[in-house]
């Protein structure tokens, strides 16, 4: 095949890739269901076992046919490594979100359960290939099979804690801490087994205990060599980085230095991925790794679910509904599932979490996610996994993520406590502020989480999808959701004065902001402007202006009694949901500044939830009224412009229309003479 048609097919299978992912992250959302599930559906769906096989002009043998394989991958080599950058995307991402002195420093009951979750994790998954496959526990197969029961995906958990108000009780903040040894101690088994199948096919099978540990030294050396040199040197990284200035050049060069340590990785026989979180980590605690973050979300949401698309795209339907893979699926998912119960909640129970808490813990660390996926990505790249094991390791996933969020809230809504003694954090406190709009929300929002890094927190966002933050510092753990116009905070009770004053702080902050932005002089600069400004006229705008609403003999004497007229005027003609909100938002607009044009002209407006529709009334008041106009001239004409507050419209271009149309001097004393709506209507159509 010639290179342009490799790039043809490319392009277009990204492009159908692209779509399928959204669609089925939709699907999967209506249900409840984690978005990751969608898209590694939506794999499955257009892969080459199932429609992707499908004929096609241009494309007989179906879109994604591979005309010949490399290993074990059902995929093209280009679509592949395509994938394989969404997965050093998002490990770099994960690296980014730790917070490693959590990891270093939280209770002992954090550490201890994210250790035995993982050490039953991986010894139960080895035992499985042992058992029921027939491999040696030192065989690589069974070593992965004990590598992707370890992984897990606490996003799922974070947000059943945060809809149930657990995020800040002591099996919340347990499962917390827990995860991010999960993380870390599995990144590092990781690297032991892939330099321990090194080895082995270097050595052509053979195998002794001594080689056993100097591979472990040495992986586990590497690992650790790199990450203390990131941490040690990470200020200085991060101070070469912002040499670029632009935050977006910065973010991107540290995705490169990210993508540099992974290959480097790769060459000594460990994976990418490991190397990408190396570099994640090491930047977590810098002042630019939120900003990096933010700035990478948009690679992240193409490059991300393109790899989970692809690794659903290797699974052969066939394979993953056969007798023996659904036995063992069903064995291993299950075994998967008491693993996380029995290693996180049995050592939980020895350290005050009684059976329920325990349970709880347990329960939390279940599902999967995307590190099981990444993991059995590299297994089939490496060739160590074939189709009917990735098949199995698929089925665990979509197994226990699917599992995992009602047997959560099954066990948080078993009555009583969790811990044996009271004062382990019961005392769980929330608090929410409603404001006026999604916009305010978000601002107060981004000012509260700054302030709390400024205070030595570590902000980490769980959910982006679903607006849940976390904010650690010591014992201080806030659990901070943002969902429509409120800005909830869930904490332990003796926190709840602090973060009264958190917000509060946030609060008069934005204001003085306000303040200082309503004094500018910018705002009659610009007014002067625009009334001073012409331009082309959309004639469609116009359409928003009927007959029927124009008043040529207003009867009001101030600006209120006017507003009031035409607002009352528009609801007499059936434009409003609500009088008193659109009449309430439009004056509270008008209090904020004046919106008196020159000319005579005003153009009072608001975004409110009072319409559906953008609704127009014209008024005209021969004797003028004071409306506080930049040339301090009575106004004639008012325009009373009334939008949706939640939907798209034509509000600001509206207003620079019905703006650009009144510079005409002629215009607005033939509007002000005009002795009937039509003949308005005429003058401004023209």
């Amino acid at each position: 095949m010639q290179i342009s048609d490799t790039m043809i097919t490319l392009t277009i299978q990204i492009g159908v890739l692209l779509f399928a992912v959204r669609v089925g992250r939709r699907i999967v959302r209506y249900f409840g269901i984690p978005s990751v599930l969608g898209e590694l559906v939506a794999g499955i769906v257009i892969g080459p076992f199932a429609l992707g096989r499908v004929p096609l002009p241009a494309f007989p043998k179906g879109l994604f046919f591979v005309e010949k394989l490399t290993g074990n991958m059902a995929v093209s080599p280009e679509l592949y490594a395509i994938s394989t950058i969404g997965s050093i995307i998002l490990l770099f991402s994960s690296g980014l979100e730790t917070d490693l002195g959590l990891f270093l420093r939280y209770s002992l009951a954090g550490g201890i359960v994210g250790i035995g979750g993982v050490l039953v994790s991986f010894i139960s998954g080895v035992a499985m290939g042992a058992l029921f496959l027939g491999y040696t526990v030192t065989d690589p197969v069974c070593l992965f099979l004990g590598v992707m029961s370890t992984a897990t995906s606490v996003g799922i958990t974070a947000r059943i804690l945060s809809d149930q108000r657990k995020m800040d009780s002591p099996e919340g903040v347990t499962i917390m801490a827990a995860a991010v040894f999960d993380d870390v101690l599995g990144i590092v088994i990781l690297a032991v087994v892939l330099g321990f199948v090194t080895l082995i096919r270097g050595e052509g099978g053979s195998f002794n205990a001594v080689n056993l540990i100097g591979i472990s030294v040495k992986v586990f050396g590497i690992w650790l060599g790199f990450t203390v040199l990131g941490l040690v040197f990470s200020k200085r990284i991060a101070a070469f980085l912002k040499l670029f200035k632009q935050s977006y050049d910065f973010s991107v060069l540290s995705l490169g230095l990210a993508m540099i340590l992974a290959g480097i990785f790769e060459a000594y026989g460990l994976a990418m991925i490991i190397g990408a979180y190396v570099m994640g980590l090491s930047l977590s605690k810098t002042d630019i790794a939120a900003l990096i973050q933010e700035r990478l979300h948009g690679l992240y949401e193409f490059f991300v679910p393109v790899f989970f698309a692809v690794m659903g795209m290797m699974v052969n339907m066939q394979d993953i509904l056969s007798k023996n893979v659904l036995i063992f699926g069903a064995i291993y998912s299950v075994t998967a599932i008491l693993a996380k119960v029995i290693g996180c909640g049995g050592p939980a129970m020895l350290l005050g979490f009684n059976l329920k808490g325990g349970l709880r813990i347990g329960m939390g660390m279940v599902p999967r996610g995307e590190v099981a996926l990444i993991i059995a990505g590299i297994g089939i790249s490496w060739g160590i996994l074939g189709e009917r094991l990735f098949s199995i390791i698929i089925l665990m996933t979509l197994v226990t993520t699917i599992m995992a969020p009602p047997l959560i809230n099954i066990t948080l809504k078993i009555p009583g406590s969790g811990v044996k003694k009271d004062g382990m954090g019961e005392d769980s406190a929330s608090a929410s502020w409603e404001f006026y709009s999604n916009a305010i929300a978000s601002i107060v929002m981004d000012t509260l989480l700054n302030n709390l890094k400024a205070e030595g927190f570590f902000v980490q966002m769980l959910n982006i999808d679903e607006g849940i933050s976390q904010a650690r510092r010591g014992d201080i753990v806030l659990s901070i959701k943002e969902s429509e116009n409120t800005v909830q905070i869930e904490t332990a009770g003796a926190n709840m004065n602090f973060v009264k004053m958190a917000m509060y702080e946030a609060i008069i902050e934005l204001h003085f902001t306000v303040v200082k932005l309503k004094n500018l002089s910018y705002t009659d600069v610009l007014k002067k402007e625009i009334s001073g400004m012409g331009g082309a006229v959309p004639c469609d705008a116009l359409e928003l202006i009927q007959a029927n609403c124009i008043v040529t003999d207003l009867k009001g004497e101030t600006r209120e009694e006017i507003i009031a007229e035409l607002v009352q005027h528009l609801a007499y003609k059936g434009k409003l949901d609500d009088y008193d909100l659109v009449l309430h938002d439009v004056l509270q607009r008008e209090s904020i500044m004046s919106t008196g044009m020159e000319r005579g002209i005003a153009i009072p407006h608001a975004k409110t939830e009072g319409v559906k529709e953008t609704a127009v009334a014209i008024g005209v008041k021969k004797t003028g009224a004071d409306f506080g106009s930049v040339d301090g001239e009575n106004t004639r004409i008012v325009i009373l412009v009334v939008s949706p507050l939640k939907r798209h419209t034509r509000h600001i271009q509206f207003l620079s229309t019905i703006s650009a149309i009144f510079r005409d001097k002629e215009i607005v004393e033939r509007v002000v003479n005009a002795e009937t709506p039509a003949a308005v209507m005429e003058t401004l159509h023209g």
